[in-house]
């Protein structure tokens, strides 16, 4: 389990996931609509805010962005 579910899980109702596809490794949490949450990927850490709270993850290396739409945080790497 990464660093980024280890912390989402123990978050009540926060559905996480992470994929590997090709040369992309994706990190999607689910904070739910509505929810203020922000998120930003500086020198190789995900640093997600979400409400109060602030959550930092490693990220593999590679060219990586970060965004929220809708209450779904997703950052995605490219190797």
């Amino acid at each position: 389990m990464s660093d980024f579910t280890t912390q989402f899980a123990r978050e009540d109702g926060v559905a996480v996931t992470q994929y590997e596809q090709g040369d992309t490794v994706g990190f999607v949490a689910d904070v739910g609509a509505g929810t203020e949450a922000t998120a930003d990927v500086v020198a190789g850490t995900a640093m997600v805010v979400v409400g109060d709270d602030q959550y930092e993850f490693d990220v593999p290396a590679g060219d990586a962005t970060a965004r929220v739409n809708n209450g779904v945080v997703t950052v995605e790497v490219v190797r």
